[in-house]
């Protein structure tokens, strides 16, 4: 029986499907509409803050193509036996949660369609319950830390730069008419704390600040209520000593698995690269394997071992190694264009490498 061949409209979608079903265990169409690149993660999460009113605006191609796109991917997710999970779309609001809309004709139909979460079947029955809670949560609030001065949306008050606002559909609100006046603030760096005084506090929100040089907010503490912060504190202090010998057992089994994964690379490498010397394959693997250091090795794909991420571990030690590239960055030429001009030499080093 001859198997037909897909088109090009559903392999773009079981690509996206697989691939978030496999980095979070489950997929939605956002999800499915993201990994094909017809909708932005960063559209998402303006709409989820309030900044869109509708995630249908930001969808790219006809609505032909996206009809069929989510037909395909709702075939897809019947055929592989995920577990249908219709789940709430919200975010916070000073009078509690305001439900968020996909499209702006409010078909329930489609709204329902969007709401589907596709739970993969191999979880078990506990991690699955989890993971439905994780996804109902309402996000927090989020409490900016002013780069300059504003002024509240509603009450006119002078927000002075470095202090803190909220932003409700993209305007400033001070603390006290976002209801959240009276709460401390706990800086970020110690988690166990964090985590109980978020768990005893009725209200809370995240506080983050924009870094200029990283061009990204970075979390800097959250507020809490005063009851719960010293709530989280003494228990903090009773179990102190339980906790420091738990990190200690951690930092213990992380060493030994950080030993295992650099031992299961160098075997690969050297499979894949007979021509490498073992010093340079061991030296490759140590370097790309380091924990939180954001390299290949540390991806999910290295950690899983994937050839292609391996092979552009071995890439980039010769890049660094074995070319001038390094030198052409330190000359002022364009990271581009320095890649672009030693490409040639990295492709004839890992060719003389695979032989």
């Amino acid at each position: 029986m001859e198997i037909p061949s897909l088109t090009k409209l559903e392999e773009r979608v079981y690509r996206a499907a697989e691939a978030a079903l496999v980095r979070q265990h489950y997929v939605s169409a956002i999800d499915v509409l993201c990994g094909m690149g017809l909708l932005a993660s960063s559209a998402v999460d303006s709409w989820r803050k309030g900044r869109i009113d509708f995630l249908e605006s930001e969808i790219q191609g006809s609505p032909n193509k996206i009809s069929s796109s989510i037909a395909i991917f709702q075939r897809w997710a019947q055929e592989k036996g995920l577990k249908p999970s219709e789940t709430e779309y919200v975010r916070p609001a000073r009078s509690g949660t305001v439900p968020l809309q996909f499209f702006l004709s409010g078909d329930p139909r489609i709204e329902k369609m969007f709401r589907t979460h596709y739970v993969s079947p191999a979880l078990s029955e506990r991690k699955q319950q989890k993971l439905l809670q994780k996804l109902e949560k309402v996000p927090q609030p989020i409490v900016f830390l002013n780069l300059r001065d504003a002024q509240c949306s509603e009450c006119g008050a002078q927000v002075a730069q470095g202090s803190m606002l909220l932003m409700e559909a993209d305007q400033p609100l001070c603390l006290y008419c976002a209801r959240l006046a009276g709460l401390e603030f706990l800086s970020a760096g110690d988690t166990a704390l964090t985590r109980r005084a978020t768990k005893y506090s009725k209200r809370a929100a995240v506080v983050v600040r924009f870094n200029r040089a990283r061009k990204r907010y970075e979390r800097q503490g959250i507020l809490v209520e005063e009851t719960a912060l010293e709530k989280a504190e003494q228990e903090c202090v009773q179990d102190a000593d339980e906790r420091a010998a738990a990190r200690a057992r951690a930092a213990v089994q992380r060493i030994e698995q950080d030993r295992k994964l650099v031992a299961q690379m160098i075997k690969l490498i050297a499979e894949l690269f007979r021509g490498c010397p073992a010093t340079e394959v061991a030296a490759i693997a140590e370097h790309t394997a380091v924990r939180g250091s954001g390299r290949v090795g540390r991806s999910e794909a290295g950690r899983n071992l994937d050839e292609k991420a391996l092979t552009l571990a071995v890439g980039a030690a010769v890049r660094h190694n074995h070319s001038q590239y390094d030198a052409l960055l330190a000359s002022g030429v364009d990271r581009a264009d320095a890649r672009q001009q030693i490409a040639g030499k990295v492709e004839e080093m890992l060719a003389k490498w695979r032989k």
